[in-house]
């Protein structure tokens, strides 16, 4: 990086300070600022150590400060202790931090009654919320879309910009390794009923193997949990199937363990398939076949449509709907089919 001259007692660092000392142009640093996804991730990491350093504050955040606002943003997810969602906190934390803004975190604990508690208490603490995987009903929703600024991850809404992490392709990813391998007894093990996201699997699910031919089942709900991974392990057993698509790795992962116990053989016995690909999966035992996505990305996009909301002049992305790609990563939890 280039070296910074000295600011002036009460000076505001600008953009062009930014940009000489990360040793970009000011453009780039605009750019990475207020859309991310246009600017590679090293040189956007160095544009924001350089603006966290300097404590540089946009000027259209600037102007905020004397307008009432608190320059805060509200991030709402359903389980903090969950690996998922680590990364779309630490996305959206790099991000708002570079635009001048504080990070409030909120752990509604799975339940759409906290959720819409806490949307109601922080409407005059925070000047935005995002909310992750929303368990708010449909109504809920779009109701509190139109009383305060927001942008949903993996949760569409009507009236709030939304990131879609695009699972349901890796389902059919999922679906036609399994296939490869000879299953053609599968079961969907389902998250909770408020899940937004566990629906539109369960649907691609039963679209795709319809047209497969595939005898399929399905258990659940779950929570979301390793605990609940016994429960989803002994039904799923029940079932007959050879293979499971599960709701998320937390559950796959209780499961592989309820297996062990049981003395069913992960995966010459049954294969298991997770989703989301947190930290850990792959030190499991064996290593779990996850699908996959940019997390961290997530986080990052959602906040750039927030501040667009927020103030025009951020000049970030204006998308009402950004998806972001998912892949099957394939590890040792999956293998060929038994012989029945």
């Amino acid at each position: 990086m280039a070296e910074l001259q000295l600011q002036s007692p009460g000076k505001q660092p600008t953009i062009r300070d930014v940009a000489d000392l990360a040793g970009v142009a000011t453009s780039t640093v605009s750019r990475a600022l207020s859309n991310p996804g246009r600017v590679n991730h090293v040189t956007r990491e160095r544009i924001e150590q350089a603006a966290a350093q300097l404590n540089y504050i946009p000027s259209s955040q600037a102007r905020g400060l004397s307008s009432g606002r608190t320059q805060t943003v509200a991030v709402l997810v359903p389980d903090i202790t969950n690996p998922f969602y680590f990364d779309i906190i630490r996305g959206a934390q790099h991000q708002l931090k570079a635009a001048g803004y504080t990070q409030l975190l909120v752990d509604t604990e799975e339940s759409a009654d906290m959720e819409a508690d806490a949307l109601q208490k922080m409407r005059r603490s925070a000047d935005g919320f995002i909310l992750a995987a929303s368990r708010l009903t449909d109504a809920q929703l779009a109701e509190a879309a139109t009383q305060q600024p927001m942008v949903t991850i993996n949760r569409a809404s009507a009236n709030a910009p939304t990131v879609v992490i695009d699972t349901p392709s890796a389902i059919v990813q999922a679906l036609e390794h399994l296939v490869s391998l000879g299953h053609s007894r599968i079961c969907f093990v389902g998250g909770p009923t408020t899940s937004w996201s566990n629906a539109k699997r369960w649907k691609t699910f039963q679209d795709e193997a319809q047209d497969r031919s595939l005898t399929t089942f399905s258990v659940g709900p779950f929570t979301p949990k390793t605990t609940s991974g016994a429960a989803a392990a002994d039904a799923a057993v029940h079932t007959g199937a050879t293979a499971c698509l599960v709701f998320n790795d937390l559950l796959a992962i209780g499961m592989l363990q309820r297996l062990r116990e049981r003395g069913i053989r992960v995966p010459e016995d049954m294969s298991i398939v997770g989703c989301d690909d947190i930290f850990g999966a792959d030190f499991c035992n064996p290593p779990l076949t996850t699908m996959a996505s940019p997390i961290e990305q997530a986080g990052r996009v959602a906040v750039s449509m927030l501040l667009s909301r927020l103030n025009p002049q951020y000049g970030g992305t204006n998308r009402r709907l950004a998806v972001m790609p998912t892949h099957l990563t394939v590890r040792g939890s999956t293998g060929a089919a038994p012989e029945l």
